[in-house]
């Protein structure tokens, strides 16, 4: 006992030091923590500072978007700190609290003063810094916004902007006397770009770029074509999975390695340009482009391969014929490759600093190649649409049918008026002068088309994939069913959601790629920050991860009570002594013990205090005292009815004129199978506020009673034999109580007879009864035994009497 002692003496020693280690290893991570936030808000400060002081020199729309991505980026680096500051301050809070306040007329020790001054200098230091770091970030979401409206403004005026029209003389006579100096200054950007490279390559030599070379043209053809070589032959093979994931799948996997590939080979050709500093410091921007155009362009074309797919027409997801679709494809590479020549047109005039004049010519003549183009495609579906109705005619006179043209869908309809609204706003604007104004309609016809096609081909790959993850087709599927033991159809409705939640993700994220091309991409920005910054909900913050971890740890706690439910109704309980109804209420309780204990969990895990939750319940108590009076009733009766248990599981009640055996009790209602196998719902609160019979109660056994007559001379003692004896030869009449026979009365000519007899249960009376009745109506036949009821009427004939005249009546009485 002593070493016992001595040994737990020595564990507590040991803890104790392990958490005064702790401790001491905590306080200066919090100071560094804190003095990292607070250099941090500093550096914001300055960082804001800056950015407002150079507002007014900036001109350009490059320029404000650079000072717009500084003005966010001091609003994270203020947010950031806010959040690291905000545990510290609840910590001295609550060693403040801790110490509680000096009693009046006593005098603390110096240590406790002490203590107490610097947790009272360490509060003020950490409040003043979160005010002002809240209050940074307040700025800076200031300064972004009116960075914002300048932006939107410079965009109107530059689309508003009107200049000659391309059909007078005046424009291309202004074009022609520009056009030598633009040509020159494109020159001295060559030259320097040419200058500079010259330079890197003496110093460097040319390993670094051809090595750049040859990897780009690796990553952009033979790693290309081989990754789109094996996602082919995979969704060929028997691995893939069966229905439309195998094409969903292939689309999204062509769009993504031919976005990405060509994208990171102009990356990395650029990248190694750059490494030895071979470009020009003008044509840096002009770098940027080309990575840009590059991503820009080939997701163009990844779109439209993966979707037309013309030398594959089984892969084809559009509703497109094989005629229109080498047709469309042409077209997009057209709009591929225009797309990527006008991207660096505008990087090289702003590089080179042409003159207005020039880019506004240029501009046009991209604007009515646009239109063509869109006039082009919009041509090639018509003629699809022509065919198909044609066919249609065809295959309606063959049939011997009436031909009704197909109902077009609407989002078709409202592609094609939009595509004919834009190619005819194009081209007014831009014979009227407003080159701006038609460059940006074409274009955004152009990307508002691939932008809704990528995220319709996304959307439904998504859809197929997560029903595919949760049906029972999959082994993952299978998996997860066997591991959280969910039923085939909730498992479905896992992926149902899933889906949903992901479609509307990529929805979302559809409509900012089509809003960021009108000058509001940072308010954008600002949002998805706020939304992973979190959304305040009283004193706590619900964020993407906050949310993410709440459902994990619902699922979890859901997983695990549930498993423990199982065990309970499959293992534990069918070895106790317990009855059904017994087990069914332990179930029951456990079942709503662990939703309520998941959901207490997940609450803790969304950080929402179990103190809120019960100020939460007392504001509803009187709304649930009056809207939900009958479900709180019914739940507190449901609760009686497992505690008490005046009725069970398997019990055979009468409530009112239904009578059946109760099949499954929760805490709102009471299921009752009747006879003929219907079911009747009945609230809780019915089984405790009205009279209700239980017929299978402690094992009450079922009374047959049949009660008949006979005529006034028959021999009872016989009858008494034969009914006794039908009671005695039935299996299921007990012999204890043993049956009965009673003269019930006598009236007038007929005796009335009642017996009674019991079986072992009140759900065998009916049959029971009924096979005695078909053996009664047989014995009483076979031994001349007459039953009668009170209206019957017998004529007996008189034997001793004559008749004196044939016409005479025969004398007749009653009986």
């Amino acid at each position: 006992m002593h070493y016992r002692c001595n040994q737990l003496l020595r564990w507590l020693l040991a803890l104790q030091l392990c958490i005064g280690l702790a401790v001491a290893a905590e306080l200066p991570a919090n100071g560094d923590i804190q003095t990292t936030s607070i250099a941090q808000i500093q550096q914001a400060s300055t960082t804001l500072d800056k950015v407002r002081q150079s507002l007014d020199d900036a001109d350009t729309s490059e320029t404000l978007q650079a000072l717009s991505e500084k003005a966010l980026q001091s609003k994270r680096d203020a947010d950031n700190a806010v959040t690291a500051l905000e545990p510290l301050l609840k910590q001295i809070d609550a060693r403040i609290a801790q110490l509680g306040p000096v009693a009046e007329g006593s005098e603390e020790s110096p240590e406790l003063s002490l203590q107490r001054k610097d947790l009272a200098q360490q509060h003020s230091e950490l409040d003043s810094a979160l005010k002002r770091g809240k209050l940074l970030s307040m700025e800076a979401k200031q300064t972004t916004d009116s960075i914002e409206k300048i932006r939107t403004q410079q965009f109107n005026a530059q689309i508003a902007r009107k200049v000659a029209s391309p059909l007078s003389p005046s424009l291309w006579k202004q074009f022609a006397e520009h056009l030598p100096t633009d040509l020159q200054r494109i020159a001295a950007l060559t030259r320097q770009g040419r200058t500079s490279f010259n330079a890197a390559i003496a110093e460097h030599g040319w390993s670094a770029t051809l090595t750049g070379i040859a990897l780009a043209l690796f990553v952009m053809f033979p790693l290309r074509v081989g990754l789109r070589y094996a996602g082919r032959k995979f969704a060929a093979s028997d691995h893939a999975p069966n229905g439309r994931l195998r094409r969903t799948g292939l689309a999204v996997w062509m769009l993504v390695v031919g976005t990405a590939l060509p994208g990171l080979a102009s990356l990395v050709f650029i990248e190694s340009l750059r490494s030895i500093d071979a470009i020009a410091p003008r044509l840096q921007t002009v770098a940027d482009a080309w990575i840009q155009s590059s991503f820009v362009a080939a997701f163009f074309l990844s779109v439209s391969a993966s979707l037309l797919v013309p030398k594959r027409p089984t892969w084809r997801l559009l509703n497109i014929d094989d005629i229109a679709a080498p047709a469309l494809t042409r077209y997009a590479w057209g709009a591929a490759g225009l797309t990527w020549f006008s991207m660096m047109l505008n990087a090289v005039d702003i590089a080179a600093r042409t003159s207005a004049v020039s880019s506004v010519a240029l501009d046009g003549l991209i604007a009515l190649i646009y239109a063509v183009l869109i006039m082009s495609v919009l041509m090639v579906i018509n003629k699809q649409r022509k065919r198909q109705q044609q066919a249609e005619r065809e295959k309606a006179a063959h049939h011997g049918d009436d031909y009704r043209p197909a109902t077009t869908s609407r989002w078709l309809m409202l592609a094609w008026l939009g595509g004919h609204l834009t190619v005819l706003a194009a081209l007014i604007a831009a014979l009227i002068g407003y080159l701006n104004f038609s460059v940006f309609a074409a274009t955004q016809m152009v990307w508002i088309t691939v932008v809704v096609l990528a995220t319709s081909l996304l959307m439904k790959f998504a859809d197929d994939l997560f029903t595919w993850l949760c049906s029972s087709d999959s082994r993952i599927g299978q998996g997860f069913a066997a591991g959280t033991g969910l039923k085939q159809s909730r498992l479905e409705q896992v992926g149902v959601l899933l889906s949903a939640f992901t479609r509307v993700c990529l929805l979302l994220l559809g409509l900012m790629a089509l809003i960021a091309p009108f000058g509001n991409s940072s308010s954008l920005i600002v949002l998805a920050d706020t939304l992973t910054n979190g959304l305040p909900v009283g004193d706590s913050f619900l964020r993407p991860m906050t949310i993410l971890r709440g459902l994990l740890v619902l699922v979890a706690g859901l997983t695990l009570f549930g498993a423990l439910q199982h065990w309970l109704v499959e293992t534990f309980l069918p070895k106790t002594e317990l009855d059904i109804g017994a087990r069914n209420s332990i179930s029951t309780v456990a079942r709503y013990t662990g939703i309520l204990l998941s959901g207490l969990w997940t609450l803790a895990a969304l950080g929402i205090g179990f103190e809120k939750v019960a100020l939460l319940a007392s504001a509803l108590s009187v709304g649930i005292g009056f809207g939900l009076q009958a479900i709180t009733q019914n739940f507190v009766s449901g609760l009686i009815l497992l505690a008490e248990r005046p009725v069970k599981l398997g019990d055979r009640v009468r409530i009112g004129d239904q009578v059946g055996d109760i099949r499954r009790i929760s805490v709102r209602a009471t299921e009752i199978q009747t006879d003929d196998k219907s079911t009747v719902i009945v609230p809780n609160s019915e089984f405790i506020t009205k009279s209700v019979q239980n017929l299978t109660m402690d094992g009450a056994l079922g009374r047959i009673s049949i009660a008949f007559s006979v005529p006034l001379n028959t021999d009872i003692v016989k009858l008494r034999e034969v009914l006794l004896g039908l009671y005695a030869e039935h299996e299921a009449v007990l012999s204890n109580p043993a049956p009965s026979m009673y003269v019930d009365s006598i009236n007038g000519s007929v005796v009335n007879i009642t017996s009674f007899g019991h079986v072992s249960s009140s759900r065998n009376v009916y049959s029971t009864r009924s096979d005695l009745l078909f053996g009664l109506l047989q014995r009483c036949a076979e031994q001349k035994i007459a039953l009668v009821s009170a209206t019957d009427i017998h004529l007996i004939q008189d034997p001793q009497a004559r008749a004196p005249a044939p016409a005479a009546e025969a004398p007749a009485s009653a009986a």
